[in-house]
């Protein structure tokens, strides 16, 4: 705090004794007040400027209303506090000074050099009067937040870690973050759908705050519905446009600039103006300076894969025509030598023929008397075993013959014996016989037929 002389008056201090005293020791309260109003104004009558963090603002009737904050060490824990006002008539000049210079509007959390004097009134009390700002200071704190913010990014090895990324050649799926209603959005979707190379983009939109306090946490929670649905998406943008630059403050928050620059996917940014850039902007894989920069980036990244494709397509019809050229000349020159080959594979295949005919000759004259040899062999020794084999059988049936011939049956039936048959075959036993039974009887000389009438056992 800056503070200027004070003037204070210990004689007229001195006096407040007496004149309690002779109110019996006893005050109103609004003459409490106006001893203290009193008071303030002998010990404290000049201005001062004073440091303070804006824990509040808020504005009513053309009046501005301020909480002023002061934080301890370990920037958390406040350790002073106190109300400030400025009038309309100060406020009229103040606002829009700061605003022209900063080019923010005051807002809580940011760090300010006011100009105040004191004021106690006896109905509403203490309060700070504010005459003045500084845009300065609160410039250079500002400028002073935005460096600790890009020297903390790097330090975490994140600040370029966006632009390592590769935008797909055919990045065509897009993730808008942006407001629905914004101008920006419409001239963004507007610029690919009338691109007149005729490429077809689909663009899904996240809604977002793109201005005030709740802007950066609105951002930070699309981000994360994106990353929930990250392969259906080629890149991310970011789009702001129209608005006041003043409420670019929020795309310079930490949090934010640490969202954007670990994202999976390319960020590309249309947030600011052509001389305003934020650190989100530094983060982002590419940074446009509106949103119809922004379309017209990825038309551009999709007519450049298009350029490739068509030199890659250049590229293969010559390199496919002059192979396609060489290998005409080859078949050529083959089909040339084809003839002479010819000629010459056939002289050697009819002189490979010949040999092995004349092989193929020899071998089978030399197979045919080794086997006429071997069968002359065998000849000699078949023979006289054949001879002898059928004489042994000649003998063996004529043995045979004549035990045949002792067994026939004629020969007993001529010397008296007989012969029961029944049904074609001989009786054995009577048994086997009942009445009714026809049998015959055969004789050395004739047969009788019977019936079998009785048995007897």
């Amino acid at each position: 705090m800056k503070y200027q002389d004070t003037l204070f008056t210990p004689d007229k201090a001195s006096q407040e004794p007496s004149r309690r005293e002779g109110r019996c020791g006893t005050l109103s309260l609004l003459e409490l007040n106006s001893l203290v109003r009193e008071a303030v104004e002998l010990t404290l009558p000049g201005d001062y400027w004073v440091e303070a963090e804006l824990s509040e603002v808020r504005e009513c009737g053309g009046h501005c209303y301020m909480e002023l904050v002061q934080k301890g060490p370990d920037g958390v824990t406040p350790v002073a506090r106190a109300s400030a006002k400025c009038w309309r008539s100060a406020w009229t000049l103040v606002r829009p000074h700061f605003e022209r210079v900063t080019g923010q509007c005051i807002s809580a959390g940011m760090k300010v050099l006011l100009k105040v004097h004191a004021q106690f009134h006896e109905n509403y009390g203490f309060s700070w009067i504010v005459t003045d700002i500084d845009p300065t200071f609160t410039l250079g704190d500002m400028a002073r937040r935005r460096q600790e913010v890009i020297r903390r990014l790097k330090e975490e090895g994140v600040f370029d870690l966006n632009k390592q990324l590769a935008l797909p050649p055919f990045a065509q799926s897009i993730a808008v973050i942006s407001s629905e209603t914004a101008a920006g959005y419409g001239d963004f979707c507007n610029q690919l759908d009338t691109n007149q190379f005729g490429f077809a983009f689909k663009v899904t939109l996240f809604p977002a705050v793109m201005q005030g306090e709740r802007t950066a946490r609105s951002i930070i929670d699309a981000l994360n519905a994106v990353n929930a649905a990250a392969e259906e998406y080629d890149c991310v943008v970011i789009i702001r446009g129209g608005g006041a630059t003043s409420d670019l403050s929020a795309f310079d928050s930490l949090e934010l600039s640490e969202n954007v620059a670990n994202f999976p996917l390319p960020v590309i940014t249309g947030i600011g103006h052509e001389r305003d850039e934020a650190v989100v902007d530094m983060v982002a894989h590419t940074r446009a300076k509106t949103p119809t920069a922004a379309a017209a980036l990825l038309v551009d990244n999709l007519k450049r894969t298009l350029e490739r494709v068509d030199r890659a397509r250049d590229v293969i019809f010559a390199t496919v025509g002059r192979r396609m050229d060489f290998e005409r000349m080859r078949l050529a020159r083959a089909a040339e030598r084809i003839p002479t080959l010819f000629s010459l594979a056939s002289a050697r295949q009819r002189a490979l023929v010949d040999g092995l005919s004349a092989r193929l000759g020899m071998a089978v004259r030399r197979a045919l008397m080794s086997q006429g040899a071997r069968l002359d062999r065998l000849s000699s020794v078949l023979v006289p075993a054949v001879e002898r084999r059928l004489l042994a059988e000649n003998h063996r049936l004529e043995l045979l013959s004549q035990r045949a011939e002792a067994q026939n049956p004629a020969h007993l039936l001529r010397r008296g014996y007989s012969i029961t048959l029944h049904n074609g075959r001989a009786v054995r036993l009577s048994a086997a016989l009942k009445d009714g039974d026809v049998i015959e009887t055969l004789f050395g000389r004739g047969r009788a037929k019977s019936v079998v009438t009785s048995k007897r056992e």
